[in-house]
C-alpha cells in the first residue's frame, strides 16, 4: 500500500470516529447499557468478517488463539466502551473526546508499571501537560455538575490503556480478535445489567438502528480502515492524524445541534491535544498503537 493511501484511510477512520458523539446525541430513551448492547451487536459481525477475510476464513481459530490475553484485553474494552458511551451522555462531547485523548499517556504510565517499559523525558513532559489539561476539564465538570461524565471519560481512557498494555504483554500483534471478544463481553454484561435493573433493552427501533449503525459503520468500519492504513503510516504520524477525531467531534455537535463547549474545556482540550502532538513529534512510539476504541 502506498503511503498516501494509508494516510487517507487513517484520516477517514478518524473522521468516522468523530461522528460517535453526534450519533449518541440522537438517542434519548436507551441508557448506556442498551446502547452498549446494540452497538456491540453491530460491531461484531463486521469485525468477524474482516478477520475471516484476512485469515482465509479462520476467524474462530484467530479468536481462540488470543487465549486469556484476549479475555483480559476484552475486559479492558468493556470499561472503555461503556465509559465512553456514558461520558458522552453525561457531559459535553468536547469534554468527553478531549479526555479520551489522554489514553496514550495512561498507556505509557501503565506500561512503565506493568511491563517496565522506559518512558522518555519528553513523554513525561507531555504527560504533565496533559495532566494540567485534564485537571482543568475535570474541575469544569465539577462546577457544571457533570463530574461523573468526566470521570467516566477518564475511566474509558484507562480501560483502553489496560487493553493496549494487555495486548503488549501477551505479544498479540493483531488487536481485532481481542476487540471482538471485548464486544461479546460487553453484550453479555449489558444484558445482565439490564435484566438486573429492569431497564429497557427493546428501546425504540430508530434508536436500535442508530446504535447498530454506530457499531457497524462508525466503530467497526473505522477500525478496519485504520488497521489497513496504519500498515503504511509511521507511528508518530498516526498519532497526529487520529487527532482529527478529537478536533471534529465537538464541531459536528456544534454545527448540527448547537452544543457548545466552555472556555475552560477548550483550554483543557488544547493542552491535552498539544501534549499528544508533542508526544508524537518527539517520536516516543516505536510501533503503531491500536486506535482509541470508544
Amino acid at each position: 500500500m502506498r503511503y498516501a493511501t494509508g494516510v487517507v484511510l487513517v484520516a477517514v477512520a478518524s473522521a468516522l470516529w468523530s461522528l460517535m458523539g453526534l450519533a449518541i446525541r440522537q438517542i434519548e430513551v436507551a441508557d448506556t447499557w442498551a446502547v452498549l448492547f446494540w452497538r456491540s451487536a453491530g460491531m461484531i459481525p463486521v469485525l468477524v468478517a474482516f478477520i475471516a477475510w484476512r485469515s482465509g476464513g479462520r476467524a474462530f481459530a484467530r479468536l481462540r488463539a488470543t487465549g486469556w490475553t484476549g479475555v483480559a484485553g476484552g475486559a479492558g474494552l468493556v470499561l472503555a466502551f461503556s465509559g465512553a458511551i456514558y461520558a458522552i451522555q453525561a457531559t459535553t462531547v468536547a469534554n468527553a473526546v478531549f479526555l479520551f485523548a489522554a489514553s496514550p499517556f495512561l498507556t505509557a504510565a501503565l506500561g512503565r508499571i506493568v511491563l517496565g517499559e522506559a518512558v522518555r523525558p519528553a513523554t513525561w513532559g507531555a504527560m504533565a501537560l496533559a495532566l494540567v489539561g485534564m485537571a482543568v476539564m475535570v474541575r469544569e465538570g465539577l462546577a457544571l455538575g457533570a463530574l461523573d461524565g468526566n470521570l467516566a471519560a477518564l475511566a474509558s481512557a484507562a480501560g483502553f490503556a489496560v487493553f493496549t498494555v494487555t495486548l503488549r504483554r501477551g505479544r498479540l500483534g493483531d488487536m481485532m480478535p481481542a476487540v471482538v471478544i471485548g464486544g461479546m463481553m460487553s453484550m453479555l454484561l449489558a444484558a445482565v445489567v439490564l435484566a438486573a435493573t429492569g431497564a429497557l433493552l427493546m428501546v425504540p427501533a430508530a434508536e436500535i438502528a442508530v446504535a447498530l449503525a454506530m457499531g457497524a459503520v462508525i466503530l467497526a468500519a473505522g477500525m478496519v480502515l485504520y488497521t489497513l492504513g496504519s500498515q503504511a503510516v509511521p507511528a508518530a504520524e498516526l498519532a497526529l492524524i487520529t487527532m482529527i477525531e478529537a478536533m471534529l467531534a465537538p464541531i459536528w455537535v456544534w454545527l448540527i445541534l448547537g452544543e457548545t463547549a466552555s472556555v475552560a474545556t477548550l483550554y483543557g482540550g488544547v493542552a491535552v491535544l498539544g501534549a499528544v502532538a508533542l508526544n508524537a513529534l518527539t517520536g516516543m512510539r516505536r510501533a503503531p498503537l491500536a486506535p482509541p476504541v470508544t
